[in-house]
């Protein structure tokens, strides 16, 4: 079953879908049923040393990445204004496919999305608050059209999370399309980034990742987290075998909330490191933005109506970069 794109057919939403009412997870572990461990053949199992990143996956693996608006995953409230819980203010699913390049798709935070016996649509970056990794994992598979079983694992990162990696890496290239200023004295913030190629510290990354142009905050969030992510890759795969991974890793290990295994991570990095095809990014297709008031108060956006289904398929692997299925 698919999500609706039609907010007329929300009330329908999830009778038979996968998605379930953040209450249901209350007391249960159900992260071996929703991320299910690899099969012996996913995964080359733990290492200590960079030699053991030869040992790639051999098949496919997809993560959702999920950015929160806290320092840290563990914190009990955001770093945003208004001041509460964190919410999930950045998510981009990942696939590491073997001999392929690294697949991204981001996800924007503001997609419209309905819980049974809701009685209004609330935001995708939303269930994150309500119901944690699992939720939001099994709304995104139903928005997608994954299969069963994905996304395999889960990584959440606090805004902290990317500072402390950049800082690892000493600074990262990235090219900001054009000048960004931005100043919320609620938030502490004051951002300030020039256009064009050049060295970013880890506040500037941070910067470059927050920043929204307000004539389309969306496209430029996503447009900027696609920026993030090139450069990041970029900077790994110059400075090659210089980084010390497993060091690395372990360094991030308090700033990062996962099912992934540190053998895994290690894993799956190997593979994108060795990868000389770049990373290929889609985009998610949306609906014009409604112009009602209702819809101009919650700022959320819905699919297209022509999504593809299923919009993101997998490749085998080895093979090319995923298309979307003809409409």
């Amino acid at each position: 079953m698919r999500l609706p794109r039609d907010r007329r057919q929300w009330g329908q939403l999830l009778k038979t879908g996968a998605i379930t009412v953040a209450g249901a997870f209350a007391g249960l572990s159900l992260l071996n049923l929703v991320w299910p461990r690899p099969e012996p053949t996913g995964f080359s199992g733990e290492g200590e040393s960079l030699s053991d990143l030869a040992n790639v996956p051999n098949r496919p693996v997809t993560v959702l990445v999920i950015g929160v608006d806290a320092d840290a995953p563990g914190d009990s409230t955001n770093g945003a204004a208004p001041a509460g819980p964190a919410n999930a203010d950045a998510l981009l699913l990942l696939r590491i496919n073997p001999g392929g390049p690294l697949q991204v798709l981001p996800l924007p935070a503001n997609l419209a999305v309905q819980l049974p016996g809701a009685q209004r649509p609330q935001s995708l970056g939303s269930l994150y608050r309500s119901g944690g990794p699992a939720l939001t994992a099994d709304a995104v598979r139903e928005l997608v059209g994954l299969p069963a079983g994905r996304p395999d694992r889960y990584l959440v990162l606090g805004r902290g999370t990317l500072r402390a990696l950049v800082e690892r890496l000493g600074t990262v290239e990235a090219n900001p399309p054009r000048s960004m200023r931005y100043t919320d004295k609620t938030q502490d913030l004051k951002i300030d980034l020039q256009a064009g190629r050049q060295r970013l510290n880890p506040q500037q990354m941070e910067h470059l990742a927050r920043w929204r142009d307000p004539a389309r905050p969306v496209e430029s969030r996503l447009d900027n987290q696609r920026e993030v992510v090139s450069s990041l890759q970029r900077e790994l795969s110059v400075q090659g075998m210089r980084v010390d991974l497993p060091a690395l890793v372990e360094g991030l290990k308090g700033q990062v909330n996962s099912n992934l295994t540190r053998g895994e991570v290690l894993s799956l990095m190997a593979a994108v490191l060795r990868s000389e095809s770049g990373v290929n990014f889609t985009s998610l297709p949306l609906a014009a933005p409604r112009q009602s008031e209702a819809a101009k108060a919650t700022g959320l956006r819905e699919l297209a109506a022509s999504l593809p289904d299923p919009f993101w398929p997998e490749a085998k692997a080895g093979g090319g970069p995923a298309r979307p299925a003809a409409p």
